[in-house]
């Protein structure tokens, strides 16, 4: 496994709190502490919208299963929904009664989905005029910290250390009980498994239908202060994490060793967020103001560095 830096850009807008790619891949939602959301052509390096309406930092985006609109939360207590061409908002929603930590489409991008700091997880019908959330989930005890939302199910992760299952189709909620507090809920791509990682700086890779812990991943640097991803890459080889040491950290699936330090940050800066393409072993990294587009090379060999 060995990455190339093809290119990087600055997306001047203050430190970047979350990037997510488009569901194709083509396109990238740059979130920041500047209030705004940005569509850039990561590829050329190009902005080609700027979504402004924010009071506070946007935390979360994405980009609808057509591309044409794009959900966004914020600091602020709201989500906005955006016309992606005209850059204007078609719905805003202000239903939480504090930051938003996390904003998702369900499948079909009709339902919007946002977790929350007052603990709770709220449903809108986007469809509809009403403001008001259809279903609000309150079992967390705590911070929302992950939202995950599948074809039938929504996955919750919390402060508190649980990791909830809300099965849409039968009414039912499965609560699986880690012990310690979740920073950051990621899915394998074949979604049978689940990647929590923990304020202990352990990623835990968890059994979606069982519950149980299979392996642990130790060994990267994480801070109680910020959220900091994790994931896998393409077909699941390897596991992901940032760090507060200005690395990504890659970990063998199987074996739950580290195979690679990837240097991101010479100012040694938090890598927060990333996102990988749905397609292509090609993954964005965040670091503070810029944004690094790694890809798959055969030729280049990195090295990996100590703590």
């Amino acid at each position: 496994m060995n990455y190339e830096l093809k290119h990087k850009f600055d997306c001047s807008q203050g430190a970047i709190r979350a990037v997510r790619h488009n569901v194709d891949g083509n396109y990238a939602l740059v979130c920041g502490s500047d209030r705004k959301v940005k569509l850039f052509n990561p590829s050329k390096k190009l902005m080609i919208k700027m979504y402004a309406g924010h009071g506070e930092e946007v935390l979360d985006a994405q980009s609808s299963c057509d591309s044409a609109f794009i959900l966004s939360g914020s600091a602020d207590k709201s989500i906005i929904y955006w016309d992606v061409s005209t850059a204007l908002p078609v719905r805003r929603i202000r239903s939480h009664v504090a930051a938003i930590t996390y904003a998702k489409f369900n499948e079909d991008s009709t339902v919007a989905i946002s977790g929350s700091r007052d603990n709770t997880v709220q449903c809108f019908d986007i469809r509809s005029r009403s403001l008001e959330p259809f279903q609000t989930l309150k079992e967390a005890k705590d911070c929302i910290t992950g939202l995950l939302v599948t074809t039938n199910k929504i996955i919750t992760s919390s402060l508190d250390g649980c990791i909830r299952h809300y099965d849409i189709r039968a009414g039912e909620l499965t609560c699986d009980k880690i012990g310690i507090s979740i920073t950051s809920l990621a899915m394998t791509s074949d979604e049978q498994c689940l990647l929590a990682s923990c304020q202990d700086e352990i990623i835990r890779l968890i059994d979606i239908d069982g519950g149980e812990v299979l392996t642990e991943y130790k060994g990267h640097k994480g801070s109680k202060d910020y959220r900091i991803e994790c994931g896998t890459t393409k077909g699941d080889g390897y596991i992901m994490s940032g760090s507060s040491y200005g690395q990504m950290i890659f970990y063998d699936f199987l074996e739950a060793n580290i195979v690679k330090r990837l240097p991101i940050s010479t100012e040694n800066s938090i890598i927060t967020t990333f996102s990988c393409h749905p397609t292509e072993n090609e993954i964005l990294i965040a670091s503070r103001r810029e944004i690094q587009v790694w890809d798959l090379s055969d030729t280049v060999e990195i090295s990996e560095n100590e703590d």
